[in-house]
């Protein structure tokens, strides 16, 4: 299964961007956990947000909470990571990725696409 993110760019302070993360599995399984991580140079991957697909349950970092969205989409196979409110603090690569797990952990995923970077300017 392959993982397709998109969506980054050059934005500034303030902005917003929305991310996208498509597969290609043909279905996914209502127990598949949809995450977004993003890594800084020079710092280790951190967790972004999480979706289970079939509940739509979710889970946000303290520091992306009430400024970002994780999403499924009307398109299918598709997540979605809305960025509000972008802080130069923000910037890095994000990556979207799946498991079967709960986690927040990027140990807990098995299956990652490759990243899209993401620069926020002050």
């Amino acid at each position: 299964v392959q993982l397709q993110a998109s969506g980054g760019g050059l934005v500034q302070a303030g902005d917003s961007l929305r991310l996208s993360c498509v597969t290609s599995s043909a279905r996914i399984f209502s127990s598949t956990i949809m995450g977004w991580f993003r890594q800084a140079p020079g710092k280790e991957r951190d967790f972004v947000a999480l979706i289970r697909w079939g509940t739509q349950a979710t889970s946000y970092a303290d520091s992306v909470k009430g400024r970002f969205t994780i999403s499924r989409g009307d398109a299918p196979n598709t997540v979605f990571l809305q960025m509000n409110s972008l802080k130069p603090e923000d910037t890095a690569t994000y990556y979207c990725a799946s498991t079967v797990s709960w986690s927040t952990r990027a140990s807990g995923y098995n299956n990652w696409g490759q990243g899209t970077l993401v620069t926020v300017s002050s």
